[in-house]
């Protein structure tokens, strides 16, 4: 274990299911007496039985190295001297995007803005998982379940490090193949080159970014809504078959969506390029004025602006990484 715990899971007071994923659940928690770390409402993880110790200790090594970015979900705390492991994060107000939006789709779905709303979602998340490339590590479970909503559409945070892996450990670095086939791997977000070689690295996380903006843009549908079997699934993405376009999508959507699943994988676009093209359309969009609420207008591009001024000087820093 990385350290002496500061609390054990006694402490915790458990408030709301925030979601149960196969290797641990997600709750809104706070400390029955204190803070943790001056935070009165926190996220915590707690691992389901079986989690072996060293896997969690490699979830929190690779938090702990992606800190201080606004669309990361910070690790605060951790206890993994005794079962079940615990993991404690940063406070979000909403749970996961996926149940925020199925929750919201009825407002959401006429609000003219939506298009707009789901780009600028789409860039934050484009920007934790650029943050994640510039420090060599593969997320390999990238999904709407597994992004938190603070704030819609600019606080969302990329959560769940439990499948992830440093590609910067030259151990790992020496083949993006993994020894032996996975066992439980999302299928639904996985590219054609993990079922057919075994092989998943940066560009399957871009895969399972198109996969992200797919499910946005359907509120939360599972993807390939139409198979059932894990047989159909994988028979489906190594034949090339991909999810339909959306209704109602916006066609510089769709064609980031269609550009994250080109084949072979090193046609993908990198995280920067998708920042980048996300970039470009959020400044278009802020040059058509709202009649209807321009004082929302002016503060989302006076939040845009600003997030664009503070990420400058940490470009510079990471460009050399990439």
């Amino acid at each position: 274990s990385l350290q002496e715990p500061r609390f054990t899971k006694s402490d915790l007071n458990l408030l709301q299911l925030i979601k149960a994923g196969k290797e641990g659940v997600f709750y809104q928690a706070r400390m029955s007496r204190g803070t943790c770390k001056g935070h009165s409402m926190f996220t915590c993880k707690i691992s389901k039985e079986g989690v072996r110790p060293k896997h969690v200790d490699m979830e929190i090594c690779i938090m702990r190295k992606l800190v201080h970015h606004k669309n990361i979900l910070q690790l605060l705390d951790w206890n993994t001297s005794e079962q079940p492991y615990i993991l404690i994060m940063e406070y979000v107000s909403y749970g996961t995007l996926r149940t925020f939006l199925q929750t919201n789709r009825v407002h959401l779905s006429v609000d003219p803005e939506l298009q707009s709303l789901l780009t600028i979602a789409s860039y934050h998340i484009a920007l934790a998982m650029q943050h994640l490339r510039s420090k060599m590590i593969v997320h390999c479970d990238l999904a709407l379940r597994n992004i938190m909503v603070n704030k819609f559409p600019w606080e969302v945070k990329l959560a769940e490090f439990g499948l992830a892996r440093d590609l910067s450990r030259m151990a790992s670095r020496r083949s993006s193949r993994w020894r032996s086939p996975r066992p439980r791997v999302p299928l639904r977000w996985y590219p054609p080159e993990y079922f057919k070689n075994n092989y998943y690295s940066f560009k399957g996380d871009v895969w399972a970014f198109g996969i992200v903006l797919w499910e946005m843009q359907t509120f939360g549908t599972l993807p390939y809504p139409n198979l059932e079997t894990s047989e159909e699934v994988v028979f489906h993405i190594c034949m090339g078959h991909k999810n339909t376009n959306p209704e109602g999508c916006r066609p510089e959507m769709l064609h980031i969506m269609r550009d994250c699943w080109q084949e072979p994988y090193t046609l993908r676009p990198a995280f920067k390029d998708i920042v980048s093209m996300l970039e470009n359309i959020i400044e278009d969009d802020a040059d058509y004025v709202d009649v209807e609420s321009p004082q929302n207008l002016a503060k989302d591009r006076a939040e845009y602006h600003e997030d664009k001024s503070q990420r400058g000087s940490v470009v510079l820093k990471e460009e050399h990484h990439v």
